[in-house]
């Protein structure tokens, strides 16, 4: 089976993760800042604050916002749903903005509309989180813009676009944002087997997001209520969670880095291939808008379902039963039982819903070969065709 994504490991991240086995540190520890600092070189980021996963960043980044009970979240439907979930981990309450049927990304246009309805309603947003699909960033400077307007603070989830740009700066520079949230799950642009980090600008956030992974304790003295006890000694100033990166991920992490720019060309190169060859297809190719240059963490199709005899479902089946290992991202987050039983309903964003009925990931990572996307692209033509 052709996976729709894969990790790609060296014999120099496996030297770095047994080096880290023969060290003195297993845990967070001097690797973590390391790989916080390459990072933050990397997104012209100020700050980068390394976790367990890109989930727990989220959460921490909602948190140093003061994202709280009685304050409202939005995200996009068409995302993985710890995108929404972070929220409501928070007590906040969560809503959707539906996305631009070209690029799948929040649209910033029904963003201002639902803005403008929220200003009226007295009930607008503490916190929007757009999302990179696929690796493609969002129209980040008209949402800055309207954040600016409406008060709202903004995180970017990136989780699939670590490598990417938009107006030909690194995303994660938070330069329309207030933290940026990258995830290093296998099947990412770069691995840290589980990780996520948070990059930031804001010395503050930076600080709370710091606390918040490792159970809201500092030995920073000018954060604590008293003088110090002596070197033993620490305070718990507020409750935070154990959301610690460790050293042996941090040290995979720093090696994967150092190849981003080659993974990213080689996944620029397969979606081109792609682009030619399935160009005559009765399918809607991902968009690319002129300002973003994706990572291409994913190569999304979507159906021409009026121009195919098959149905979306039999056309997924039949790629699976060929050997090849498509996906569907995503199930819309308020199509989910738990959101649903929050009052979320079909119907309430139709562009979400439409992408869903006729999407589907085909595999892309850096390893795959032009054999194996031969096959893929010969196997799409038979069944649709």
């Amino acid at each position: 089976m052709i996976p729709y994504g894969k990790q790609e490991i060296n014999q120099q991240d496996i030297d770095a993760v047994i080096k880290v086995l023969q060290s003195d540190f297993l845990t967070q520890g001097p690797q973590v800042v390391l790989f916080e600092q390459a990072l933050s070189i990397r997104c012209n980021a100020q700050y980068s604050v390394a976790v367990n996963s890109a989930t727990s960043a989220l959460h921490i980044a909602c948190l140093a916002l003061g994202v709280g009970k009685g304050d409202i979240v939005w995200t996009t439907p068409n995302t993985f749903v710890a995108s929404a979930n972070c929220a409501l981990y928070c007590g906040a309450s969560i809503d959707f903005v539906d996305i631009d049927a070209d690029t799948y990304n929040l649209c910033p246009i029904q963003l201002e509309q639902k803005l403008i309805k929220a200003k009226k309603d007295n009930c607008l947003p503490k916190v929007v989180i757009p999302v990179h699909l696929a690796g493609q960033s969002c129209a980040m400077q008209e949402i800055h813009q309207l954040s600016l307007e409406y008060g709202f603070s903004i995180i970017e989830d990136a989780s699939h676009a670590i490598g990417g740009y938009y107006r030909n700066q690194p995303i994660g520079n938070c330069l329309y944002s207030d933290i940026t949230v990258f995830s290093f799950h296998p099947v990412k642009i770069i691995t840290t087997a589980e990780g996520g980090v948070a990059t930031t600008n804001n010395p503050t956030l930076a600080s709370k997001m710091n606390l918040f992974r490792s159970h809201g304790i500092t030995r920073d003295e000018k954060l604590m209520t008293e003088p110090s006890h002596g070197a033993w000694y620490y305070q718990q100033i507020d409750l935070g969670f154990n959301y610690r990166m460790t050293d042996l991920q941090a040290a995979l992490g720093i090696s994967q880095l150092q190849r981003l720019d080659e993974f990213v060309a080689r996944r620029q190169q397969r979606a081109e291939y792609y682009n030619k060859a399935l160009a005559d297809l009765p399918l809607f190719l991902p968009k690319q808008l002129t300002e973003t240059k994706s990572s291409w963490h994913l190569y999304i199709i979507q159906l021409d379902l009026h121009k195919i005899a098959s149905s979306h479902q039999q056309i997924f089946n039949a790629l699976r039963e060929a050997g090849i290992g498509v996906n569907l991202h995503y199930i819309p987050v308020h199509m989910q039982p738990y959101y649903q039983a929050l009052g979320f309903h079909l119907g309430n964003f139709p562009n979400s819903e439409s992408y869903y009925s006729q999407a589907i990931s085909i595999p892309l990572y850096p390893m795959l070969s032009q054999v194996e996307q031969n096959h893929i692209i010969d196997t799409l033509k038979k069944v649709l065709l």
